[in-house]
Protein backbone atom coordinates (compact mmCIF):
# COMPACT_ATOMS: atom_id res chain seq x y z
CA UNK A 1 0.00 0.00 0.00
CA UNK A 2 2.68 2.33 1.09
CA UNK A 3 4.34 1.76 -2.52
CA UNK A 4 1.59 2.55 -4.21
CA UNK A 5 0.59 5.67 -2.30
CA UNK A 6 4.33 7.06 -3.27
CA UNK A 7 3.43 6.05 -6.87
CA UNK A 8 0.45 7.83 -7.02
CA UNK A 9 2.01 10.69 -5.52
CA UNK A 10 4.87 10.68 -7.70
CA UNK A 11 2.67 10.50 -10.67
CA UNK A 12 0.69 13.48 -9.20
CA UNK A 13 3.51 15.76 -8.72
CA UNK A 14 4.57 15.22 -12.57
CA UNK A 15 0.98 16.10 -13.48
CA UNK A 16 0.83 18.81 -11.54
CA UNK A 17 4.72 20.32 -12.89
CA UNK A 18 3.14 19.57 -16.25
CA UNK A 19 0.26 21.90 -15.65
CA UNK A 20 2.46 24.59 -14.28
CA UNK A 21 4.80 24.51 -17.31
CA UNK A 22 1.87 24.22 -19.82
CA UNK A 23 0.94 27.68 -18.22
CA UNK A 24 4.24 29.22 -17.92
CA UNK A 25 4.50 28.59 -21.81
CA UNK A 26 1.13 29.99 -22.73
CA UNK A 27 2.71 33.14 -20.85
CA UNK A 28 5.26 33.51 -24.09
CA UNK A 29 3.89 36.28 -26.25
CA UNK A 30 3.49 35.34 -29.79
CA UNK A 31 5.29 36.25 -32.55
CA UNK A 32 2.72 38.82 -33.76
CA UNK A 33 2.65 40.58 -30.67
CA UNK A 34 6.47 41.01 -30.81
CA UNK A 35 5.98 42.65 -34.69
CA UNK A 36 3.64 44.55 -33.25
CA UNK A 37 5.96 47.08 -30.94
CA UNK A 38 7.12 49.80 -32.68
CA UNK A 39 10.50 48.86 -32.35
CA UNK A 40 10.59 45.84 -33.69
CA UNK A 41 8.08 47.82 -36.62
CA UNK A 42 11.41 50.11 -37.28
CA UNK A 43 13.73 47.00 -37.50
CA UNK A 44 11.71 45.59 -40.23
CA UNK A 45 11.45 48.95 -41.82
CA UNK A 46 15.33 48.75 -42.10
CA UNK A 47 16.22 45.37 -43.12
CA UNK A 48 14.05 42.47 -44.31
CA UNK A 49 10.92 41.69 -42.43
CA UNK A 50 11.59 37.98 -43.43
CA UNK A 51 14.81 38.17 -41.50
CA UNK A 52 13.32 40.30 -38.68
CA UNK A 53 10.76 37.55 -38.33
CA UNK A 54 12.89 34.45 -37.64
CA UNK A 55 14.93 36.53 -35.28
CA UNK A 56 12.07 36.79 -33.40
CA UNK A 57 10.63 33.43 -34.05
CA UNK A 58 14.19 32.25 -33.37
CA UNK A 59 14.31 34.41 -29.41
CA UNK A 60 10.98 33.25 -28.85
CA UNK A 61 11.97 29.33 -29.70
CA UNK A 62 15.19 29.97 -27.03
CA UNK A 63 12.83 30.99 -24.05
CA UNK A 64 10.74 28.35 -24.92
CA UNK A 65 13.77 25.74 -24.91
CA UNK A 66 14.95 27.48 -21.70
CA UNK A 67 11.67 27.40 -19.44
CA UNK A 68 11.53 26.22 -16.35
CA UNK A 69 8.40 26.00 -13.74
CA UNK A 70 10.36 28.35 -11.49
CA UNK A 71 11.76 30.64 -14.13
CA UNK A 72 10.02 33.96 -15.12
CA UNK A 73 9.41 34.66 -18.46
CA UNK A 74 10.54 37.97 -19.86
CA UNK A 75 8.09 40.61 -20.68
CA UNK A 76 7.48 41.92 -24.49
CA UNK A 77 9.60 45.15 -23.75
CA UNK A 78 12.18 43.02 -22.77
CA UNK A 79 12.21 40.58 -25.44
CA UNK A 80 12.01 43.82 -27.45
CA UNK A 81 15.25 44.84 -25.70
CA UNK A 82 17.33 41.51 -26.77
CA UNK A 83 16.67 41.52 -29.76
CA UNK A 84 17.46 45.39 -30.83
CA UNK A 85 20.44 44.67 -29.17
CA UNK A 86 21.15 42.09 -31.10
CA UNK A 87 20.73 43.68 -33.94
CA UNK A 88 23.25 46.59 -32.76
CA UNK A 89 25.49 44.01 -31.82
CA UNK A 90 25.64 41.92 -34.62
CA UNK A 91 24.07 43.82 -37.86
CA UNK A 92 26.38 46.75 -37.91
CA UNK A 93 29.23 48.01 -39.95
CA UNK A 94 32.57 45.76 -38.69
CA UNK A 95 34.94 46.45 -37.72
CA UNK A 96 34.92 49.68 -36.13
CA UNK A 97 37.42 52.71 -36.25
CA UNK A 98 38.84 52.30 -32.48
CA UNK A 99 41.84 54.73 -30.86
CA UNK A 100 44.64 52.60 -29.83
CA UNK A 101 46.22 54.40 -26.82
CA UNK A 102 47.97 51.16 -25.92
CA UNK A 103 51.66 52.50 -26.91
CA UNK A 104 51.97 49.31 -29.96
CA UNK A 105 52.51 50.71 -32.93
CA UNK A 106 51.93 47.91 -34.93
CA UNK A 107 48.59 46.01 -32.98
CA UNK A 108 47.75 43.06 -34.19
CA UNK A 109 44.13 42.63 -32.07
CA UNK A 110 43.65 46.36 -34.00
CA UNK A 111 44.36 45.48 -37.32
CA UNK A 112 48.51 46.49 -37.51
CA UNK A 113 48.97 49.15 -39.91
CA UNK A 114 46.84 51.95 -40.70
CA UNK A 115 47.20 53.33 -44.16
CA UNK A 116 48.36 56.49 -45.41
CA UNK A 117 45.41 58.47 -46.81
CA UNK A 118 46.59 58.37 -50.19
CA UNK A 119 46.60 54.39 -49.58
CA UNK A 120 43.19 54.61 -48.52
CA UNK A 121 41.90 56.67 -51.44
CA UNK A 122 43.87 54.48 -53.80
CA UNK A 123 41.61 51.37 -52.64
CA UNK A 124 38.82 53.04 -52.21
CA UNK A 125 38.76 54.33 -56.08
CA UNK A 126 40.02 51.49 -57.67
CA UNK A 127 36.60 49.62 -55.99
CA UNK A 128 33.49 52.19 -57.24
CA UNK A 129 34.14 51.45 -60.66
CA UNK A 130 35.88 49.78 -63.15
CA UNK A 131 39.52 49.60 -63.57
CA UNK A 132 42.58 48.21 -65.75
CA UNK A 133 42.89 45.74 -62.80
CA UNK A 134 44.20 43.44 -65.76
CA UNK A 135 43.92 44.78 -69.18
CA UNK A 136 46.70 46.73 -71.00
CA UNK A 137 45.12 49.60 -71.94
CA UNK A 138 47.05 50.54 -74.88
CA UNK A 139 47.16 47.29 -76.64
CA UNK A 140 43.70 46.32 -75.61
CA UNK A 141 45.04 42.70 -74.46
CA UNK A 142 44.66 40.97 -71.24
CA UNK A 143 47.48 42.50 -68.87
CA UNK A 144 48.92 40.98 -65.53
CA UNK A 145 47.48 42.25 -61.92
CA UNK A 146 51.03 41.69 -60.54
CA UNK A 147 53.23 44.14 -63.88
CA UNK A 148 52.53 47.37 -61.65
CA UNK A 149 53.74 46.45 -58.23
CA UNK A 150 56.89 43.81 -59.36
CA UNK A 151 57.91 47.29 -61.12
CA UNK A 152 57.74 48.87 -58.28
CA UNK A 153 58.92 46.41 -55.66
CA UNK A 154 62.44 45.91 -58.34
CA UNK A 155 62.82 49.62 -57.89
CA UNK A 156 62.54 49.64 -54.09
CA UNK A 157 65.05 46.42 -53.36
CA UNK A 158 67.02 45.93 -56.64
CA UNK A 159 65.15 42.14 -56.98
CA UNK A 160 64.97 41.21 -60.90
CA UNK A 161 61.29 40.58 -60.04
CA UNK A 162 58.46 40.61 -57.11
CA UNK A 163 54.99 39.28 -56.67
CA UNK A 164 52.17 39.69 -54.20
CA UNK A 165 49.87 37.27 -53.10
CA UNK A 166 46.99 38.13 -49.46
CA UNK A 167 49.35 37.31 -46.68
CA UNK A 168 52.89 36.11 -45.96
CA UNK A 169 52.06 32.86 -44.70
CA UNK A 170 50.25 32.72 -48.36
CA UNK A 171 53.55 33.44 -49.54
CA UNK A 172 55.62 31.23 -47.82
CA UNK A 173 53.56 28.26 -48.79
CA UNK A 174 53.34 29.34 -52.21
CA UNK A 175 56.99 29.15 -52.30
CA UNK A 176 57.74 26.22 -51.08
CA UNK A 177 54.92 24.05 -52.84
CA UNK A 178 56.62 25.41 -56.03
CA UNK A 179 60.29 24.74 -55.25
CA UNK A 180 60.19 22.21 -53.05
CA UNK A 181 57.14 19.94 -53.58
CA UNK A 182 57.72 16.80 -52.09
CA UNK A 183 61.75 17.52 -51.33
CA UNK A 184 63.22 18.37 -48.37
CA UNK A 185 63.91 21.88 -47.04
CA UNK A 186 66.49 22.43 -44.71
CA UNK A 187 66.04 24.90 -41.60
CA UNK A 188 68.02 25.58 -38.21
CA UNK A 189 66.39 24.32 -35.12
CA UNK A 190 66.06 27.83 -34.08
CA UNK A 191 63.92 28.87 -36.47
CA UNK A 192 61.18 26.71 -36.52
CA UNK A 193 59.17 28.13 -34.64
CA UNK A 194 55.42 29.61 -33.85
CA UNK A 195 54.84 32.41 -36.15
CA UNK A 196 51.47 33.67 -34.44
CA UNK A 197 48.43 32.84 -33.90
CA UNK A 198 48.97 29.31 -33.73
CA UNK A 199 50.82 28.70 -37.30
CA UNK A 200 54.26 26.83 -36.59
CA UNK A 201 56.89 26.42 -39.56
CA UNK A 202 56.92 22.29 -39.44
CA UNK A 203 53.02 23.09 -40.00
CA UNK A 204 53.50 25.22 -43.03
CA UNK A 205 56.29 23.38 -44.29
CA UNK A 206 53.94 20.04 -43.69
CA UNK A 207 51.00 21.30 -45.89
CA UNK A 208 53.44 23.02 -48.56
CA UNK A 209 54.08 19.32 -49.12
CA UNK A 210 57.88 19.59 -48.28
CA UNK A 211 59.44 17.70 -45.37
CA UNK A 212 61.19 19.56 -42.74
CA UNK A 213 64.88 18.75 -42.42
CA UNK A 214 66.18 20.74 -39.15
CA UNK A 215 69.62 21.69 -38.09
CA UNK A 216 72.09 22.74 -35.63
CA UNK A 217 70.87 23.67 -31.93
CA UNK A 218 68.07 25.68 -30.29
CA UNK A 219 70.89 28.64 -29.70
CA UNK A 220 74.14 27.48 -32.47
CA UNK A 221 73.79 26.80 -36.11
CA UNK A 222 76.83 26.62 -38.50
CA UNK A 223 77.04 26.71 -42.72
CA UNK A 224 78.23 23.37 -42.26
CA UNK A 225 75.19 22.07 -40.46
CA UNK A 226 73.39 23.12 -43.35
CA UNK A 227 75.74 21.32 -46.11
CA UNK A 228 76.17 18.21 -44.37
CA UNK A 229 72.24 17.61 -44.81
CA UNK A 230 72.29 18.70 -48.33
CA UNK A 231 71.36 15.39 -50.29
CA UNK A 232 69.72 14.88 -53.82
CA UNK A 233 66.61 15.41 -52.20
CA UNK A 234 66.90 18.97 -51.23
CA UNK A 235 64.67 21.19 -52.30
CA UNK A 236 65.73 24.86 -50.58
CA UNK A 237 67.31 26.63 -47.75
CA UNK A 238 64.91 28.26 -45.28
CA UNK A 239 65.89 31.30 -42.91
CA UNK A 240 63.44 32.58 -41.16
CA UNK A 241 63.87 36.04 -39.13
CA UNK A 242 63.21 35.43 -35.62
CA UNK A 243 60.53 38.41 -35.77
CA UNK A 244 58.45 37.75 -32.19
CA UNK A 245 61.44 36.77 -30.04
CA UNK A 246 64.96 36.77 -29.00
CA UNK A 247 67.52 34.47 -28.48
CA UNK A 248 71.03 35.74 -26.40
CA UNK A 249 73.83 34.65 -24.57
CA UNK A 250 75.94 32.10 -25.94
CA UNK A 251 74.67 32.05 -30.57
CA UNK A 252 75.52 31.31 -33.51
CA UNK A 253 73.82 31.81 -36.97
CA UNK A 254 75.04 32.19 -40.43
CA UNK A 255 74.56 35.34 -42.37
CA UNK A 256 72.25 35.09 -45.04
CA UNK A 257 75.73 36.23 -47.58
CA UNK A 258 76.75 32.95 -46.23
CA UNK A 259 73.53 30.73 -46.91
CA UNK A 260 73.26 32.09 -50.26
CA UNK A 261 77.20 31.28 -51.15
CA UNK A 262 76.31 27.81 -50.06
CA UNK A 263 72.73 27.61 -52.31
CA UNK A 264 75.14 29.12 -55.33
CA UNK A 265 78.26 26.71 -54.43
CA UNK A 266 75.35 23.64 -54.26
CA UNK A 267 72.46 24.35 -57.28
CA UNK A 268 70.20 24.81 -53.78
CA UNK A 269 67.51 27.89 -53.80
CA UNK A 270 67.79 30.05 -50.72
CA UNK A 271 64.26 31.56 -49.02
CA UNK A 272 64.47 34.67 -46.45
CA UNK A 273 61.38 35.26 -44.68
CA UNK A 274 62.34 38.54 -43.07
CA UNK A 275 58.75 39.34 -41.68
CA UNK A 276 58.18 42.73 -40.72
CA UNK A 277 59.68 44.19 -44.52
CA UNK A 278 60.87 47.50 -42.86
CA UNK A 279 62.27 49.27 -46.14
CA UNK A 280 63.24 51.97 -44.01
CA UNK A 281 66.43 51.04 -41.62
CA UNK A 282 65.41 51.14 -37.72
CA UNK A 283 68.63 52.04 -35.95
CA UNK A 284 68.35 55.16 -37.42
CA UNK A 285 65.20 56.02 -34.45
CA UNK A 286 67.39 54.36 -31.63
CA UNK A 287 65.65 50.39 -32.73
CA UNK A 288 67.84 47.30 -32.84
CA UNK A 289 68.22 47.03 -36.58
CA UNK A 290 65.57 45.03 -38.39
CA UNK A 291 66.38 42.78 -41.51
CA UNK A 292 65.35 44.43 -44.94
CA UNK A 293 64.30 43.30 -48.28
CA UNK A 294 66.79 45.05 -50.01
CA UNK A 295 69.51 43.78 -48.00
CA UNK A 296 68.73 40.22 -48.61
CA UNK A 297 68.66 40.71 -51.89
CA UNK A 298 71.83 42.30 -51.84
CA UNK A 299 73.66 39.03 -50.08
CA UNK A 300 72.06 36.96 -52.70
CA UNK A 301 68.83 35.24 -51.30
CA UNK A 302 67.05 33.99 -54.33
CA UNK A 303 63.74 34.77 -53.31
CA UNK A 304 62.78 37.53 -50.45
CA UNK A 305 59.31 36.50 -48.31
CA UNK A 306 57.49 39.52 -46.08
CA UNK A 307 54.83 41.12 -44.89
CA UNK A 308 52.93 44.45 -45.96
CA UNK A 309 51.02 45.55 -43.17
CA UNK A 310 53.70 45.63 -40.80
CA UNK A 311 56.57 47.97 -40.69
CA UNK A 312 56.00 48.25 -44.40
CA UNK A 313 53.00 49.97 -43.19
CA UNK A 314 50.74 48.96 -45.97
CA UNK A 315 47.16 46.84 -46.34
CA UNK A 316 47.18 42.89 -45.56
CA UNK A 317 49.72 41.71 -48.20
CA UNK A 318 52.38 38.72 -49.02
CA UNK A 319 54.91 40.05 -50.61
CA UNK A 320 57.95 37.99 -52.45
CA UNK A 321 61.10 39.29 -54.64
CA UNK A 322 64.15 37.79 -56.02
CA UNK A 323 65.08 36.24 -59.02
CA UNK A 324 62.68 36.35 -61.94
CA UNK A 325 63.24 32.50 -62.94
CA UNK A 326 61.72 31.80 -59.45
CA UNK A 327 59.22 34.32 -59.23
CA UNK A 328 57.84 33.10 -62.60
CA UNK A 329 57.36 29.46 -60.95
CA UNK A 330 55.70 30.54 -58.17
CA UNK A 331 53.19 32.59 -60.43
CA UNK A 332 51.95 30.15 -62.47
CA UNK A 333 51.56 27.75 -59.41
CA UNK A 334 47.60 26.78 -58.78
CA UNK A 335 48.28 27.92 -55.36
CA UNK A 336 48.79 31.79 -56.89
CA UNK A 337 45.35 31.79 -58.00
CA UNK A 338 44.26 30.59 -54.82
CA UNK A 339 45.86 32.90 -52.54
CA UNK A 340 45.69 36.17 -54.88
CA UNK A 341 45.46 39.83 -53.71
CA UNK A 342 42.25 41.99 -54.34
CA UNK A 343 42.36 44.59 -55.85
CA UNK A 344 41.53 46.93 -53.15
CA UNK A 345 45.11 45.80 -51.13
CA UNK A 346 47.02 45.46 -54.31
CA UNK A 347 45.90 49.66 -54.70
CA UNK A 348 46.43 50.38 -51.30
CA UNK A 349 49.83 48.40 -51.34
CA UNK A 350 50.74 50.50 -54.55
CA UNK A 351 50.54 53.31 -52.72
CA UNK A 352 51.83 52.58 -50.08
CA UNK A 353 54.89 51.58 -52.30
CA UNK A 354 55.09 55.02 -53.79
CA UNK A 355 55.26 56.19 -50.55
CA UNK A 356 58.70 54.69 -50.50
CA UNK A 357 59.63 55.89 -54.28
CA UNK A 358 59.25 59.83 -53.53
CA UNK A 359 61.16 59.42 -49.58
CA UNK A 360 57.79 60.35 -48.06
CA UNK A 361 57.19 57.53 -45.51
CA UNK A 362 57.94 59.69 -42.63
CA UNK A 363 55.92 62.23 -43.60
CA UNK A 364 52.77 60.07 -44.99
CA UNK A 365 53.00 56.37 -43.34
CA UNK A 366 51.13 56.06 -40.03
CA UNK A 367 53.53 53.69 -38.86
CA UNK A 368 56.70 55.37 -39.73
CA UNK A 369 55.06 58.75 -38.75
CA UNK A 370 54.56 57.41 -34.98
CA UNK A 371 58.00 55.75 -34.97
CA UNK A 372 59.51 59.37 -36.06
CA UNK A 373 57.25 60.81 -33.70
CA UNK A 374 59.75 63.33 -31.44
CA UNK A 375 58.71 63.12 -27.70
CA UNK A 376 58.39 66.97 -27.55
CA UNK A 377 56.12 66.54 -30.22
CA UNK A 378 54.23 64.18 -27.69
CA UNK A 379 54.39 66.86 -24.77
CA UNK A 380 52.87 69.22 -27.11
CA UNK A 381 49.74 67.27 -27.98
CA UNK A 382 49.39 66.02 -24.62
CA UNK A 383 48.94 69.18 -22.72
CA UNK A 384 46.67 70.11 -25.57
CA UNK A 385 44.75 67.14 -24.79
CA UNK A 386 45.04 67.60 -21.19
CA UNK A 387 44.01 71.49 -21.35
CA UNK A 388 40.55 70.18 -22.94
CA UNK A 389 39.74 67.61 -19.96
CA UNK A 390 37.22 68.75 -17.47
CA UNK A 391 39.02 68.21 -13.82
CA UNK A 392 37.51 66.80 -11.37
CA UNK A 393 38.13 65.63 -7.40
CA UNK A 394 37.45 61.65 -8.33
CA UNK A 395 40.22 61.36 -10.89
CA UNK A 396 43.45 62.30 -10.92
CA UNK A 397 44.86 63.10 -14.11
CA UNK A 398 48.69 63.80 -15.52
CA UNK A 399 50.84 64.11 -18.38
CA UNK A 400 53.90 61.02 -17.78
CA UNK A 401 56.99 59.65 -19.38
CA UNK A 402 56.34 56.10 -20.54
CA UNK A 403 57.24 53.38 -23.22
CA UNK A 404 56.02 52.29 -26.54
CA UNK A 405 56.71 49.32 -28.16
CA UNK A 406 56.79 47.96 -32.20
CA UNK A 407 54.85 45.20 -31.95
CA UNK A 408 53.23 42.89 -34.48
CA UNK A 409 56.21 40.98 -34.80
CA UNK A 410 58.73 43.29 -35.13
CA UNK A 411 61.99 43.99 -33.23
CA UNK A 412 60.82 41.99 -29.77
CA UNK A 413 61.79 43.44 -26.41
CA UNK A 414 62.54 47.06 -28.58
CA UNK A 415 60.95 49.89 -27.15
CA UNK A 416 60.88 53.81 -27.42
CA UNK A 417 60.14 56.72 -25.24
CA UNK A 418 56.63 58.09 -25.25
CA UNK A 419 54.38 60.62 -23.56
CA UNK A 420 51.03 59.70 -22.09
CA UNK A 421 48.41 60.46 -20.20
CA UNK A 422 48.28 58.82 -16.92
CA UNK A 423 44.75 58.66 -15.03
CA UNK A 424 44.75 57.51 -10.91
CA UNK A 425 41.40 56.82 -9.81
CA UNK A 426 39.05 53.94 -8.26
CA UNK A 427 38.53 50.66 -10.60
CA UNK A 428 41.16 50.96 -13.17
CA UNK A 429 39.62 48.23 -15.10
CA UNK A 430 35.86 49.53 -14.98
CA UNK A 431 37.42 53.04 -16.47
CA UNK A 432 39.18 51.29 -19.47
CA UNK A 433 36.69 48.81 -20.00
CA UNK A 434 33.80 51.61 -20.33
CA UNK A 435 35.70 53.36 -22.94
CA UNK A 436 36.21 50.59 -25.28
CA UNK A 437 32.39 50.25 -24.78
CA UNK A 438 31.68 54.05 -26.04
CA UNK A 439 30.72 54.90 -29.11
CA UNK A 440 34.27 56.01 -30.25
CA UNK A 441 36.14 53.18 -28.24
CA UNK A 442 39.37 53.89 -26.93
CA UNK A 443 41.79 50.85 -25.76
CA UNK A 444 44.23 51.87 -23.00
CA UNK A 445 46.36 50.06 -21.12
CA UNK A 446 46.54 49.24 -17.49
CA UNK A 447 49.80 49.58 -15.27
CA UNK A 448 49.10 48.91 -11.44
CA UNK A 449 45.63 50.86 -10.24
CA UNK A 450 46.28 53.84 -13.34
CA UNK A 451 44.92 53.82 -16.82
CA UNK A 452 47.56 55.18 -19.58
CA UNK A 453 46.65 56.28 -22.91
CA UNK A 454 49.82 56.38 -24.96
CA UNK A 455 49.92 59.46 -27.68
CA UNK A 456 52.87 57.64 -30.02
CA UNK A 457 50.23 55.28 -31.10
CA UNK A 458 47.07 58.02 -31.20
CA UNK A 459 46.77 59.51 -34.60
CA UNK A 460 47.16 63.41 -34.07
CA UNK A 461 43.30 63.32 -35.77
CA UNK A 462 41.88 61.78 -32.97
CA UNK A 463 43.64 64.27 -30.35
CA UNK A 464 40.13 65.97 -30.00
CA UNK A 465 38.35 62.71 -29.52
CA UNK A 466 40.76 61.31 -26.86
CA UNK A 467 40.13 64.34 -24.72
CA UNK A 468 36.08 64.35 -25.09
CA UNK A 469 36.02 60.56 -24.48
CA UNK A 470 38.01 61.51 -21.35
CA UNK A 471 36.16 63.82 -19.98
CA UNK A 472 32.88 61.77 -20.55
CA UNK A 473 34.17 59.08 -18.72
CA UNK A 474 36.13 60.78 -15.73
CA UNK A 475 32.87 62.28 -14.51
CA UNK A 476 30.15 61.22 -12.22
Amino acid sequence: MKILTTIYNRRLSNHLSSLNMQEKLRQIPSVSSILMDQHISNLVDEFSPEVITKLVQNKLGEIRLTATCTSEIPTISEIVNQISNHVQSNWTDWPRNVINATGVVIHTNLGRAPLSSESMYAATDSSKSYSDLELELNSGKRGSRQARVSKLLSALTGAEAGLVVNNNAAALMLGLSALALNKEVIVSRSEAVEIGGGFRIPDVLKQSGAALVEVGTTNRTYVEDYEREITEETGAILSIHASNFKIIGFTSTPSISDLSNLGIRRGIPVLHDVGSGSLLDTTKYGLAAEPQPQASIAAGTDLCFFSGDKLLGGPQAGIVIGRKTYIDQLSRHPLARAFRIDKMNLAALTATLIHYLKKEAETKIPVWQMISAKSDDLRKRAHNILNQISSNDIYSIEIIETESTIGGGSLPGETMKSVGIKIIGKNPENLASKMRKGNRPVVSRIEGNTVIFDLRTVLPNDDDILATVISENTQE
